[in-house]
């Protein structure tokens, strides 16, 4: 693990630091079997202090699926996007051609992910590993299955049924929450497109691509997901199916289930509870 995030506060004489064995046992105790295939979201810092960081995690993970099984992770690159639309803070209007005209145009092997955390970025990278073509929220996947997940990604479908979340869905898939809820559960998002619930927002978008080995600012309508009440949808849905495991995993606590449960109860819950987010 990396000194500079090594906690400071480590009750050392109680506690053994969190290793790739030790990360593996978890998993498999969790119920994630050889051979399976699993879209995974992680928080390092939950995980506790892990000997050998991301990396760890991802060979842990990979230890656990064995050569049969196929894992994926979120690596969106938000930053790809029309700077029209950026809050928090906002880009100023006399800057938004220049921005066009010189963001980088997204390479899958090249383009960074933005807001993922440590495990997801190294993923990325990692050999072997395939991402898909959407600009602003590709995935990425290893293994037996993942050309299959990652082909075909249409830019009218983030999580659609273009998208490779509603492969995962086909495959009969896993999701693995590993130290973060479920507002970071980007499966329930393939519920949220199934949904079409009422005054879903239109939102015009654009991002830097290389259209026949050419930069281009491509232009794109989609209806803007949302994730404000992902968090509440999956208390309920592990409350009401008994479909999710929980267990420990390092230091922290993991969550497992199916995405073709959590998707279908998403789909059901959105349209009866969801009220726009402030």
């Amino acid at each position: 693990m990396d000194r500079q995030t090594w906690p400071n506060d480590l009750d050392t004489a109680s506690r053994e630091p969190v290793t790739r064995p030790t990360l593996a046992s978890d998993l498999r105790a969790l119920g994630l079997d050889e051979g399976a295939t699993v879209i995974v979201h992680t928080s390092m810092s939950r995980l506790g202090p892990v000997i050998g960081g991301a990396q760890a995690v991802i060979a842990a993970l990979l230890d656990t699926l064995g050569e049969r099984g196929t894992l994926v992770m979120p690596a969106h690159s938000g930053q790809l996007s029309d700077p029209a639309n950026w809050q928090a803070p906002p880009a100023p209007e006399a800057w938004w051609d220049t921005i066009r005209q010189e963001m980088p145009p997204y390479d899958p092997a090249l383009t960074p992910t933005r807001e993922m955390g440590a495990v997801a970025e190294s993923f990325r990278t990692y050999p072997g590993v395939r991402r898909s073509a959407h600009p602003q929220v590709s995935f990425a996947a290893r293994g037996p299955l993942a050309e299959r997940i990652v082909a075909e990604h249409s830019l009218q479908s983030k999580f659609g049924e273009d998208s490779p979340l509603a492969k995962l869905y086909e495959l009969d898939a896993q999701v693995l929450l590993a130290g973060v809820d479920h507002g970071s559960n980007t499966a329930i998002h393939l519920g949220e497109a199934r949904a079409q619930f009422p005054g879903g927002r239109r939102l015009r978008e654009g991002a830097p691509m290389l259209v026949d080995g050419e930069r281009r600012w491509v232009r794109f309508e989609e209806t803007a997901p949302a994730a404000h009440d992902f968090a509440e949808l999956g208390e309920d849905f592990s409350r009401d199916t008994g479909q999710e495991i929980t267990g420990p995993l390092g230091w922290g606590r993991a969550r497992l289930m199916r995405v073709r449960a959590i998707v279908d109860y998403a789909q059901d819950w959105l349209k009866e509870h969801r009220t726009p987010a402030r």
